[in-house]
């Protein structure tokens, strides 16, 4: 089936059609529209949801966290500052082995406040245990709320899953998008079956109990092989989400890389712009590419490596700030990842994109010709710098 739907409108029917148990609910722009379209489908009976109205996103990923440890599937959305108020319960979630999906509508932190979309929210919560997944468009952002449970729940991940899209870039644009069918959904997702949960009188247990010191690191190591176990089950998953729907789903995506010199590492939307400054390049003999990361949490270096490790010079697009003073965290990543080849790319780090500012098709093209002189004389420059900013004279 064929739609013009925003991505906000995908999210909530993918939620229509899984039909969770219980969702928390509380708005934030730009992620207020999911629960209010789902709210519809509540009033409407078209799914036999729990919907708990609470008075702040901290309540409202604690009833996702009470209602996934009784045994029922729970889902939430949120965006910016209300998954900052959530922060001490994502590691609740995590630590627990609570497969929570969480539809993350990225947008700034504040301050200063501002509503437009980079990634410093979901890289805020990069750390704290949940498997994070983000989407270029809003066929990306529907198929990848559809894989997270099937991901998450499965009983050697038991892992929350928070899967992410470009707040109003790809929230609240319309675009055609092909969904499933139900049922076939519905097939996809399966019943939620959990081995353990509060309500299962034939073997009681606590939830969340205090670890002392004999115990805790023990169960930290849990939850990181459960993560490195992630990666296989994500392309498992993808693999299978393929034979209903023909849409093919990796780590990451490779766009033109099969020789090219000089790329990109990025998310998002900013995908889009950044393959047609790449097709431009190409006709004029250049050899650009791009690596789209789809897959965050859990890092998907060793994959990452191999793919860069015949380029000669490669920017990581960060569209957050780390405040390392050493770049953002997508470059972090990246550069421990290549750290290992014994033949390395010229890698610089390039923070773009903060608060909504704009990238263009020529921004793009300016970084390949910064690669491209890099690869020609060895000489990197400042490894970390700042595109798209004005000046002081500017902004006098």
């Amino acid at each position: 089936m064929s739609h013009r739907l925003s991505g906000n409108e995908a999210v909530a029917y993918a939620m229509k059609q899984i039909n969770p148990d219980v969702i928390g609910a509380f708005p934030i722009t730009p992620s207020t529209e999911i629960p209010e379209y789902f709210a519809q489908y509540v009033a409407n009976g078209e799914v036999n949801t729990e919907y708990v109205a609470v008075e702040s996103e901290h309540s409202s990923m604690s009833v996702c966290i009470a209602a996934q440890a009784a045994g029922a599937r729970s889902v939430c959305a949120t965006s910016s500052c209300g998954l900052a108020l959530m922060y001490e319960l994502l590691y609740v979630a995590a630590s627990c082995r609570l497969p929570i999906t969480l539809a993350c509508v990225n947008r700034a932190l504040s301050g200063p406040i501002n509503i437009n979309h980079d990634y410093s929210d979901s890289m805020g919560g990069r750390d704290a245990g949940w498997i994070q997944i983000y989407a270029e468009n809003n066929q990306e952002a529907y198929d990848n709320f559809i894989m997270a449970m099937p991901i998450g729940e499965t009983p050697s991940i038991r892992l929350p899953v928070m899967t992410c899209m470009d707040g109003f870039v790809t929230s609240h644009a319309v675009e055609n998008i092909e969904l499933l069918e139900t049922d076939v959904v519905r097939r996809f997702i399966g019943e939620y079956n959990p081995e353990h949960y509060l309500l299962k009188k034939e073997n009681p247990l606590a939830v969340g109990p205090y670890d002392v010191s004999p115990y805790y690191m023990e169960h930290k190591v849990l939850q990181a092989e459960a993560m490195k176990a992630a990666k296989a089950r994500i392309l498992e998953v993808a693999a299978e989400f393929e034979k209903i729907s023909g849409r093919c789903y990796g780590l990451f995506e490779e766009y033109r890389m099969e020789d090219a010199q000089l790329a990109l590492v990025l998310m998002g939307s900013t995908a889009g712009t950044a393959k047609a400054a790449v097709d431009k390049l190409r006709e004029n003999g250049v050899k650009a590419g791009l690596v789209k990361m789809r897959v965050f949490r859990p890092f998907p270096g060793e994959e990452l490596a191999r793919v860069l490790a015949g380029t000669r010079a490669v920017a990581v697009m960060d569209k957050s700030e780390g405040f390392s003073a050493n770049g953002g965290p997508l470059f972090a990543e990246t550069r421990s990842a290549l750290y290992d080849l014994k033949e390395r790319p010229y890698l610089i780090d390039i923070v773009y994109g903060l608060g909504g500012r704009d990238v263009k098709v020529e921004d793009i093209e300016k970084v390949f010709s910064r690669l491209a002189n890099i690869a020609l004389t060895g000489e990197i420059g400042p490894l970390y710098t700042h595109m798209g900013q004005r000046s002081k004279e500017e902004m006098a």
